[in-house]
């Protein structure tokens, strides 16, 4: 099943990456829209695309990028985990170079493989509840971050590629 996932995950990877130019260009049109219909535009395609996902069968965002953790999101998490939170730190993170909390190791060591759930779902930083974040209030604001994911996200990937064909756009 690894080699599966990991020929899946190889040809989303370089479709993606061939898809770079193009989608530069696309961004760069919607970053001339107009806030709200932006939004509106990014959250009927999230609800859409999300209605025919299971994040389970890829969990790419868990095994290829990583959360930003928060203080708040680093507490939770080792309380949760019976730990202090600078014992969690030392096992689980370490600093990036922006100076941001962040796994030190991919896949997340809290996503079982076997099955691409998260172990700590219930209590998950707020990066990972959040992601892709095709539903935040102010997707202009993250316009850059969401051209970013299209890379990561199949089903970010997925939501582009509709509304590239959308007259709309």
């Amino acid at each position: 099943m690894a080699n599966y996932l990991e020929r899946i995950f190889d040809d989303f990877k370089e479709l993606a990456r061939s898809k770079r130019k193009e989608n530069k260009k696309f961004f760069a049109r919607l970053s001339k829209h107009e806030g709200k219909k932006l939004n509106a535009q990014f959250h009927a395609m999230h609800k859409e695309v999300f209605a025919e996902t299971d994040c389970l069968k890829c969990a790419r965002c868990c095994r290829a990028t990583g959360p930003l953790l928060t203080k708040q999101d680093i507490g939770r998490i080792s309380k949760k985990q019976g730990m202090k939170a600078a014992d969690f730190e030392a096992s689980y993170l370490r600093v990036d170079e922006d100076g941001d909390w962040v796994m030190n190791s991919l896949p997340c060591p809290f996503l079982a493989l076997d099955t691409n759930k998260c172990t700590i779902y219930e209590y998950a930083p707020k990066a990972c509840r959040q992601f892709p974040h095709t539903d935040h209030p102010n997707m202009k604001s993250i316009l850059p971050l969401t051209e970013t994911n299209v890379r990561h996200c199949p089903a970010v990937y997925e939501m582009v590629e509709r509304m590239k064909l959308s007259a709309d756009i």
